[in-house]
């Protein structure tokens, strides 16, 4: 009978053993940052560059001509511009890109048609113009896919050849994304999804960034193409895209799960002179040139920063709108990220207050002081261990500055995305339809 007894205690002391053992091991995981390989401080630090890389010239839709949007750029302190027209690849500043006939309107109306001198371009990209000291890149290669798409299905597409993307059509809707980031993809390019709002009519339908069918669209492109690295969270005035902060942290629940992770654009998207100084991006690199760039859009090692936002309904907020364009506030911005063990530890400047955003929720909100040390300890957050990402939030004076997502890692291995299924013809009749302009201008006319 004791021995008996014996044997059962030491059978059920192994169980719970192994059983304390397995838990602990599911729960033990690992913050891979985006932030990594930056150096922050001390010798070799590496610079924080303001760039935009989505904005317009009468090339092609906006209202002013190359010229004089890069002297805007240049003189608001900009680092890096990419110009991105509509179906119409950047080249350099200096140079007619691709003159497209549709656009020949812009004279018509007269709206001025220039690019920079050759004097110009050399002292902007080298710093000397008005003594500023410090250059800006021009990123070549840029486009934006879908030519006046009448949906807003835009896609931008970066590092192209010039003779690539010119004119390019596209289609309306569902197709027409993926017709671009294919595209995009087969030209060796590098794309993200631009204000995805704008598409899903978030203005009248706020639920829509929440609604599965839409998650899963966007979802399945970015995870389709590696090339496709992510989409725009914020765009210019983000009149209709204020809720893409939202959408973002439903594609990161999505595709994380599948080992991949979205990155966050910020883009000024500008038409307008007063749009250069609304959404932008700053990047961490160790020398501003176009391949850190590139490198830099593919790591995710920069953050996103908008100085006019609207209020909004969700958690993540803010309540109310603001709108800081040319009040020469100071934005506030992250000096420094960093990951110890299960701790994420943060400095910033000109910000009053910093949230944390885990799985679409937010987690913990601090007051930041200038120059104090914040740190998230997950390890006091129950059910920390499964989350599949953390990302920070500032607020302050002069605009909201949003970091990458910091991912969480319990060493599960990533799921497979299925093949996609081959339509029914009833389901390719109806995509043919939606792809049509015709289509999408008597939705537009009559609604939905």
């Amino acid at each position: 009978m004791k021995k008996t007894l014996c044997i059962f205690m030491s059978v059920l002391l192994l169980v719970s053993v192994c059983s304390v053992a397995a838990n602990a091991a599911g729960s033990d995981y690992t913050i891979v940052s985006p932030y990594a390989d930056v150096v922050w401080n001390g010798n070799g630090a590496w610079g924080a560059y303001r760039g935009n890389l989505h904005s317009h010239t009468t090339y092609s839709d906006a209202e002013i001509d190359l010229a004089t949007m890069v002297k805007q750029y240049y003189e608001l302190g900009y680092d890096f511009l990419a110009n991105s027209d509509h179906a119409v690849t950047g080249v350099e500043w200096n140079r007619d890109p691709a003159l497209l006939p549709l656009y020949s309107y812009q004279t018509l109306i007269g709206n001025k048609v220039a690019h920079l001198t050759n004097e110009e371009y050399q002292a902007i990209i080298t710093g000397t113009y008005n003594n500023r000291g410090r250059k800006m890149v021009c990123v070549t290669g840029a486009n934006e896919l879908n030519n006046l798409s009448l949906s807003k299905n835009h896609v931008n597409g970066y590092f192209l050849p010039e003779d690539v993307g010119n004119g390019f059509a596209g289609n309306e809707n569902e197709a027409g994304y993926e017709e671009a980031i294919a595209f995009i993809d087969a030209n060796g390019g590098l794309s993200h999804i631009n204000h995805p709002g704008d598409w899903l009519d978030t203005n009248d339908h706020p639920e829509a960034v929440n609604d599965k069918k839409n998650i899963q669209f966007f979802g399945d492109l970015i995870l389709r193409y590696d090339s496709c690295l992510g989409t725009e969270i914020l765009n210019e005035h983000n009149g209709t895209t204020g809720y893409d902060r939202i959408l973002w942290d439903n594609l990161l629940m999505y595709c994380l799960p599948y080992g991949k992770n979205v990155i966050g654009f910020s883009n000024t998207d500008a038409h307008y002179i007063i749009d250069t100084d609304s959404s932008f991006m700053v990047f961490m690199m160790e020398q501003n040139d176009m391949d850190h760039i590139k490198a830099t859009m593919q790591s995710g090692a920069f953050f996103s920063v908008t100085k006019v936002l609207r209020g909004n309904k969700f958690e993540i907020g803010p309540a109310e709108e603001f709108d800081l364009r040319e009040k020469n506030i100071p934005y506030p911005m992250f000096t420094e990220m960093t990951v110890d063990d299960h701790k994420i530890i943060a400095t910033a400047t000109a910000a009053n207050q910093m949230q944390w955003i885990a799985n679409g929720k937010v987690i913990q909100k601090q007051a930041v002081t200038e120059g104090e040390t914040v740190v998230l300890d997950l390890d006091s957050i129950p059910g920390a261990d499964k989350f599949l990402y953390v990302r920070a939030e500032l607020l302050g004076e002069g605009g909201l500055c949003a970091s990458q997502a910091f991912v969480i890692d319990n060493g599960t291995a990533p799921k497979t995305l299925e093949e996609k299924k081959a339509p029914t013809i009833f389901e390719q009749i109806i995509a043919i339809i939606k792809s049509m302009k015709i289509f999408t201008l008597l939705r537009n006319l009559l609604g939905d």
